[in-house]
């Protein structure tokens, strides 16, 4: 019983570390463009949307997954 309870409790840490990996790592694509003043927006990777500033990849804590780059604006 308690190496089913052992095995229940790992099996679902997994799956919520997984969960959580995910979403960090949530990113689109966005195509490069140029604006109305001329200047050229090179094609660049962003995270997903969620109306969340705390998990964004420039927000202080968090690191860029395709620079390596760590986050520098801090929490609101």
């Amino acid at each position: 019983m308690k190496l089913l309870k052992k095995l229940t409790v790992t099996a679902l840490a997994v799956v919520m570390c997984f969960g959580f990996i995910s979403a960090a790592s949530a990113r689109t694509y966005v195509h490069g463009y140029t604006k109305k003043n001329g200047t050229h927006v090179a094609p660049h990777y962003r995270s997903d949307r969620d109306h969340s500033f705390s998990n964004n990849w420039s927000t202080k804590g968090n690191r860029n997954p395709i620079t390596g780059k760590y986050g520098t604006k801090t929490h609101r």
